[in-house]
């Protein structure tokens, strides 16, 4: 007998199968590039574009390099092109790219622990002067940046630069950044630890290895054996910041997670003690876990900071210890609260040999290569061979006999670049702006010295530690929520209803141990011509209301909104 025919069954719909793409963590083994930036390093190492840069497009011109190139991999040799001039800060954000690049380049000079001789110094002067129109920027990564750069010029500069022992490799980049140091590390009289030889380590190590060459986003690290606590720790994806362990005497305690931009976090501490000879082995183990771990989906959650505040700094050091290191790290003490407000180094101060150093403040970090020649002039006229920039965007002069102090104090000061600054001079900072920066929204560097003059003149006996920190847009690289004043560059509208550039205002930031960030009142929104009024107007209001040594940052947070409008 046949069979009965059965009725078909109805179709049961198929479900799309994707596999879950997560964070792009290469640890979870999720290696497609999930964006454009993921995509042209998968395709090509950013050290590579070396040759290209030497062999094609310093030869053939800026028309001939690739668009991968001109805006990726160029950052891994410290190469941004600049903005091109004539551009208002309201086109900032609609422009593409090719709209915005000039066809000139920002060059970052890498000066680990702002170290330098003063050979190195003068080539870095010379290279200003033919090369960069003159201009070399002192950041507050103790780098020094050139403009005005062309294609054609940079395998010179490169040859010039290598030939004293400098470079460009990674000073920009999805790369571990300079390794900023305690300035005066060596040579100071109470420091902790010397963390000198961990800097230099990392730097043989891993500078321009592959090994670390693609991260999902730039990797900032400080070192300082300081008890001033003197190289922003707080703000770096890892740090090591000195302290004395009662069982194992001087050493780091490790700091990670650390970094500002829009989404600002503190650094945690991991509650771990580091010997100076295994920093760079910690250093590795953290760098290594951005790399596989960190997230490379989305560019904006692409820095270290997220995955520590996802984890946590329990976990975070059991994966470190566990899969990188192979040990447990000993537990240990956190740093002393400073004895300094001040934490820059500015003015003359007795090195632990007997000479001295001197400190001294240029104007927003904005010299030129002419100062900076006559600087290693000026040092070596008076016995020393060495200089350091700070993360305050200062520098010093190291190895000074007593006898000639007077001497180089003077003579700084007829360059304008006095060891005895004003609050003002001495502690406002400004990044590069809508000069040449094509982030940019305004101006920052001449603002910054047109107020330091004006508060100069208006509030002459004001004599308190105050920050004044001015960023072109908001991606703090001038560390505005951690500022007194932090003024994040935006444009807003004037008494005629007109849009101009000015800022929005954070109070009351704070770095040390009592870190915290600005305090923004609804609203609270100044012109840059109204810029040097409102801040002359809040800082009498601090002097006539504070109480008894108490810290601007205190007394804003505590201050109500009338006293701060």
């Amino acid at each position: 007998m046949a069979a009965t025919p059965q009725k078909p069954a109805a179709a049961t719909p198929r479900r799309k199968v994707s596999r879950h793409r997560g964070e792009g963590q290469w640890a979870a083994g999720h290696f497609t590039p999930l964006n454009g930036n993921e995509q042209f390093k998968k395709d090509d190492d950013g050290l590579n574009v070396r040759t290209r840069i030497e062999t094609i497009y310093s030869k053939r011109g800026f028309d001939s390099i690739d668009p991968n190139d001109l805006r990726g991999r160029m950052r891994w040799w410290g190469l941004y092109t600049q903005r091109k001039p004539g551009i208002d800060g309201g086109k900032t954000a609609i422009l593409e790219p090719e709209e915005l690049d000039d066809e000139y380049f920002m060059l970052r000079v890498r000066i680990d622990g702002g170290a330098l001789t003063t050979r190195q110094l003068r080539v870095i002067g010379e290279i200003s002067q033919e090369f960069a129109r003159g201009t070399a920027d002192i950041t507050d990564r103790q780098n020094v940046q050139y403009h005005w750069i062309r294609i054609e010029d940079v395998p010179e500069i490169w040859n010039r630069l290598e030939g004293v022992g400098l470079s460009t490799t990674e000073a920009c980049g999805d790369t571990p950044r300079v390794v900023i140091g305690s300035p005066v590390a060596g040579i100071a009289e109470d420091e902790i630890v010397d963390g000198t030889p961990a800097i230099e380590e990392i730097n043989r190590r891993f500078i321009g290895s592959k090994e670390f060459s693609n991260l999902p986003r730039k990797f900032k690290t400080a070192i300082s054996g300081s008890p001033l606590l003197d190289v922003a720790h707080e703000i770096n994806d890892v740090a090591f910041v000195g302290v004395h362990h009662p069982e194992h005497g001087p050493g780091f305690d490790l700091w990670v997670g650390g970094g500002l931009s829009t989404n600002p976090k503190i650094g945690v501490r991991l509650g771990a003690w580091v010997p100076l000879d295994e920093v760079p082995d910690v250093w590795a183990g953290v760098i290594g876990i951005f790399r596989d771990y960190g997230y490379r989906r989305l560019r904006t959650r692409a820095r270290l900071k997220f995955l520590v505040a996802d984890w946590g700094a329990e976990k975070f050091r059991q994966v470190l210890e566990d899969e990188y290191l192979k040990r447990k790290l000993v537990d240990g003490p956190a740093p002393a609260q400073p004895l300094r407000r001040w934490r820059d180094h500015i003015g003359v101060h007795r090195q632990k040999d007997g000479r001295f150093y001197v400190g001294f403040a240029p104007r927003v970090g904005r010299v030129d290569g002419t100062t900076l020649t006559k600087i290693a002039d000026l040092a070596e006229a008076h016995g020393s061979g060495r200089v350091r920039t700070t993360v305050e965007q200062k520098m010093i002069i190291l190895d000074v006999e007593e006898a000639q102090v007077d001497s180089l104090v003077e003579s700084l000061e007829a360059l304008d670049l006095t060891a005895k600054p004003s609050p003002f001079r001495r502690g406002t900072m400004a990044c590069t702006g809508i000069e040449y920066c094509k982030l940019a929204i305004v101006e920052t560097k001449a603002r910054g010295s047109q107020l330091i003059d004006e508060l100069e003149r208006r509030i002459p006996d004001f004599d308190e530690p105050i920050t004044i920190n001015i960023n072109g847009c908001p991606n703090a690289c001038a560390r505005i929520q951690v500022a007194d004043i932090g003024l994040k560059g935006q444009l807003v509208l004037n008494d005629q209803g007109e849009q101009v550039e000015g800022y929005q205002v954070h109070l009351g930031g704070a770095l040390g141990l009592e870190a915290g960030f600005g305090r923004k009142v609804r609203g609270l929104k100044v012109t840059s011509d109204e810029l040097p009024d409102y801040v002359e107007r809040v800082l009498k209001r601090f002097q006539a209301e504070r109480e008894d040594g108490e810290r601007f940052a205190t007394w804003a947070a505590r201050a109500d909104e009338e006293a701060l409008s």
